[in-house]
């Protein structure tokens, strides 16, 4: 099956644009890199802006299927179906030659010029918080994590952690901060 001009598009700018930001992605390169005219790209996108919030759109979709696959398996106890999401990211940024997370480094390099961005790429963290925060809660119900914990405050916590561990992650263009982080959230979260 051909993938639509859109999509090879979004498929090509997403990877153009965890490798070098939204201010160094050129339409010309993008168009150079698919071997799609320009008029394709305007007839698909208004403009640069336009596309990379499709872009995010596209990832977002990505890291709610694999919130599914992993959330939703009830064959796993809920914090070990958490630690299995961001085990298969960490993969998945692995595979990419820690490039990390979309959101992230978009969100760094947009979220002080562009409130479009920044309420976009907030509103991605939220979702993915409020989806963990779900099966944290499940966890606090089976009584795997303290029946005090504010699940929501605790999810917000992991994103944070996480995007952060990510940036460490591409820097060094090593999973270990990634790996430290998720050790010491789920020991830490277990141990409440």
């Amino acid at each position: 099956m051909t993938h639509s001009t859109k999509q090879r598009l979004i498929d090509a700018g997403l990877r153009m644009l965890l490798e070098q930001g939204y201010n160094n992605l050129g339409i010309q390169a993008l168009l150079d890199a698919t071997d799609i005219p320009k008029g394709s790209f305007y007839h698909h996108f208004s403009d640069k802006e336009d596309f990379a919030l499709q872009v995010i759109d596209a990832y977002i979709v990505q890291v709610h299927a694999g919130l599914d696959f992993c959330l939703l398996d009830g064959e796993r106890p809920p914090l070990m179906r958490v630690r299995r999401f961001f085990e298969l990211t960490q993969q998945k940024y692995r595979e990419d030659g820690y490039m990390g997370c979309l959101l992230g480094g978009l969100g760094q390099e947009l979220s002080g010029i562009s409130e479009v961005f920044r309420r976009k790429i907030e509103g991605c963290f939220s979702m993915i918080a409020g989806r963990l925060a779900s099966c944290l809660e499940e966890a606090r119900q089976n009584g795997d994590i303290s029946p005090n914990c504010d699940t929501r405050q605790m999810a917000d916590l992991l994103v944070d952690c996480w995007e952060g561990a990510a940036l460490r992650s591409r820097l060094r263009r090593d999973p270990a901060a990634l790996e430290a982080m998720l050790d010491f959230y789920i020991r830490s979260v277990a141990a409440g």
